[in-house]
């Protein structure tokens, strides 16, 4: 499914709606200027009861502070996400656009604009729905951005489809700490990262676009968080010229991601990668790496905390292109070293770390291509190209089914 990015008329004149029943709050009735909007928003979440559906009509509204949710089983309904659009560009105070600490919550057909830091989180929540809701930064890549977009973390049966984030700072959408998910027909771009599945148990990612953002679909694992990541499958995607400059804040675990990179798997166990089109991404179209390679390795970690990528499968994928100007200083003295100022990196790039306690990291790549192994364990003295060590098949991942909220 492809998502049309639409121009948005930030002039576009207030629509009044009615409901007419007992469950769904009009909020913007006999209002003449968008400025009074925010006040009555405002009371209406913290008046909310299960099972209200909020609904806000079309129009443009200035907000100035964060909003906030805390009660179960409320909806937050727009008109469309060209057409609701809660502007935050003046924001003064709040962390968020929104903050949800509440489960069985549903947000959909809005936007959400230039908010102080992240646009919607949701946070220790059951049974959570975004639906056809846009997150921008409307200036465009700037580490002044808000860090995410779309944010749950720490939630249960989470659904993302039909959404559209554009130009966070860290990652347009985002999903930590987290069981049981489905991100589906999303556009991510202009991001640091598009797409980004961390430390979550049990996630489909599928039919989404990731395009021009620093990297297109990450998987991580990073240590001293609740819980670490496994089963995700990424797959029926289209991930293209994911090439924007890196510009998140120093010192995060994105701020390491070399511009030009597709599918990024780092120290994460048990990720099938298959059936997607990855193409033209100047670093690498799929880059598997440790913890030892990234910028947060230094911070320490629990003994139980496997650093290394293992049991990762990559099949029946399409690539094109790439690997013709990567990032960094580095990797390009070691692209020109090997393949000359004309050549470009093999499809798969990894970076060489392995646990020594195991025979075999299990990455096992059918598709037909190279992968270049930069041995960055030793400090890049004997990359090679190689293809014996990943001639192998993994069973599939299991898939996710969300029953309560689909």
């Amino acid at each position: 499914m492809r998502i049309k990015l639409s121009i948005k008329n930030l002039t576009a004149a207030l629509v009044l709606a009615s409901c007419g029943n007992n469950t769904a709050q009009n909020l913007g009735e006999n209002l003449s200027e968008n400025s009074s909007y925010q006040e009555t928003l405002l009371t209406q979440l913290i008046d909310a009861k299960p099972g209200d559906v909020i609904t806000v009509p079309a129009g443009t509204y200035n907000f100035d502070r964060g909003l906030s949710l805390t009660v179960d089983g409320v909806t937050i309904r727009g008109a469309g996400m060209d057409k609701t659009v809660l502007s935050f560009k003046g924001q003064v105070s709040g962390a968020e656009g929104l903050l949800v600490t509440a489960s069985n919550f549903t947000i959909e057909d809005i936007a959400f604009e230039d908010t102080i830091g992240d646009a919607i989180k949701v946070n220790e929540g059951d049974n959570i729905v975004f639906r056809n809701v846009r997150t921008e930064w409307t200036n465009g890549p700037d580490t002044k951005n808000g860090a995410y977009g779309l944010y749950p973390v720490q939630t249960t049966n989470v659904l993302i489809e039909g959404c559209v984030a554009i130009a966070a700072a860290d990652a347009g959408i985002y999903v930590g700490q987290s069981k049981n998910v489905i991100v589906r027909n999303n556009r991510a771009e202009y991001n640091v990262a598009g797409i980004e599945i961390e430390n979550t148990q049990g996630a489909d990612v599928y039919n989404n676009i990731a395009v021009n953002n620093t990297g297109g679909i990450l998987v991580f694992n990073m240590p001293n968080l609740t819980q670490y990541g496994g089963d995700v499958r990424v797959y029926d995607n289209e991930v293209y010229e994911n090439n924007t400059k890196n510009f998140g804040h120093k010192g995060t675990p994105v701020a390491s991601i070399p511009a030009g990179s597709g599918i990024v798997v780092n120290s994460h166990d048990k990720v099938e990668i298959f059936n997607n089109d990855i193409r033209d991404h100047k670093t690498a179209n799929v880059i598997i790496s440790s913890i030892f390679t990234s910028n947060y390795a230094e911070g320490g970690m629990e003994e139980t905390f496997d650093p290394y990528p293992e049991q990762i499968s990559l099949h029946s994928n399409r690539y094109t292109g790439g690997g013709n100007s990567p990032d960094g200083l580095d990797l390009k003295a070691l692209k020109t070293a090997m393949f000359g100022l004309k050549g470009k990196f093999p499809d798969v790039l990894w970076d060489g770390y392995i646990n020594e306690k195991l025979e075999s990291a299990q990455i096992c790549i059918q598709d037909d291509v190279e992968v270049l192994n930069a041995d960055m364990p030793g400090g890049n003295k004997n990359p090679r190209v190689e293809g014996e060590p990943f001639a192998c098949k993994l069973e599939p991942l299991p898939a996710i089914t969300l029953a309560s909220v689909e």
